[in-house]
């Protein structure tokens, strides 16, 4: 489908609960085997950054990225003061941040779902196709093209014959009739979402399925987001600390369940900015941990006092339950668990500061010759 005007060609904005920043450097990393793009640095997703990129962009970037980080109503219609999308992603609907919508998804939905006024009437939309909470989108009126991705068979772009080797994930796509393989250098199921929304796009763009698989295995997973560091005697650490939701949580913790080790430890720092969702959204992610391998379960900060209770309450043994208040009692407490071939979790909303955790367990257990191994 061709977009009519120039002044919206191939700007593409992303928004959504989680997997948004993973979902752009995976598109940058495809579209950059051909084109020169801009796209928001890093983790600046705030509307001043979306307008710093807007005023950036030259007449040789082929394409602009933008990641549009959302904490309140209306903001979505204020990044798009500054640009004019033609492809529109939205990852998913969930609970980041739910605190300021009032504890009510719908409003989340609806905020999200601005992005779709702001599309060229000509343009893509991008959805997850398996996700409840993105049936509550608007899309009736958009009249551009709708496409649904996920896991399952009925969507436009679905991923299966799915294999995880332990360094990545090797999954097949139909894409013009065709089967094609593709090669995940990360860790998770859940990025295959991710990568369908960057492939799509692609897609949509005239990239090659060569062009997608060379973009995909150059891909680098942003910092404390799900990186492995793979340390001293077999020792595991899953940096997930820059954010923390319900939704994500479950993810890590599903990280922490597959990856191979011995014992298995889950750190788990308050969530913030869940307002009247906290204790909920807190003891739902304590539930969910108590079906899974984890021998172990640290909660750190006030909020957090939930994930241990709803733990216990669906069965997880008490004495392996501790709640500490600070970063010195938390390291005073992991490091006499910490064994041969243990793994362990980081998870938290970023102003919990379990990054500093991080560094001093890589500074403690790193090899003579450190190899620090990113998936």
């Amino acid at each position: 489908m061709a977009i009519k005007s120039n002044h919206y060609k191939n700007t593409i904005a992303i928004t959504g609960s989680s997997g948004k920043t993973t979902t752009k450097e995976m598109l940058a990393a495809i579209l950059k085997t051909r084109w020169r793009i801009i796209k928001t640095p890093g983790n600046s997703n705030l509307i001043k950054h979306t307008r710093h990129i807007a005023a950036a962009r030259k007449p040789y970037h082929r394409a602009l990225i933008a990641e549009l980080g959302i904490a309140g109503y209306r903001q979505v219609k204020k990044h798009c003061r500054y640009i004019k999308p033609d492809i529109g992603i939205i990852t998913n609907i969930g609970t980041a941040h739910i605190g300021n919508f009032g504890g009510q998804i719908t409003a989340i939905a609806r905020t999200k779902g601005e992005l779709i006024d702001c599309l060229n009437p000509n343009g893509l939309l991008i959805i997850n196709g398996d996700d409840p909470n993105s049936r509550l989108l608007p899309i009736d009126r958009f009249k551009g093209k709708v496409v649904r991705v996920g896991l399952t068979r009925r969507l436009d772009y679905y991923a299966y014959n799915i294999d995880d080797t332990g360094g990545g994930l090797i999954f097949s796509i139909d894409i013009r009739g065709k089967q094609e393989r593709f090669f995940l250098p990360t860790v998770g199921r859940h990025n295959i979402y991710n990568a369908l929304y960057a492939i799509a796009v692609a897609d949509y763009l005239g990239f090659s399925a060569d062009h997608i698989r060379k973009g995909l295995h150059r891909y680098r997973r942003p910092r404390s987001r799900l990186i492995v560091h793979v340390l001293k005697n077999d020792i595991r650490i899953i940096d997930d600390s820059y954010s923390s939701n319900p939704s994500a949580a479950k993810v890590a913790i599903d990280v922490l369940d597959s990856l191979p080790g011995d014992k298995k430890i889950a750190v788990l720092g308050s969530m913030l900015e869940m307002g009247k969702y906290s204790a909920t959204g807190h003891a739902e992610v304590g539930q969910y941990l108590a079906a899974k391998k984890v021998d172990f379960l640290i909660t750190y900060g006030e909020a957090a006092r939930q994930i241990g209770k709803g733990a216990i309450a669906s069965g997880f043994p008490a004495p392996k339950v501790t709640h500490v208040s600070s970063l010195k009692a938390l390291r005073g407490r992991l490091i006499p668990l910490i064994e041969p071939r243990t793994t362990i979790l980081l998870k938290a909303s970023h102003k919990l500061n379990l990054h500093y955790l991080c560094r001093y367990l890589i500074k403690r257990y790193k090899k003579k010759k450190p190899i620090i191994t990113t998936y």
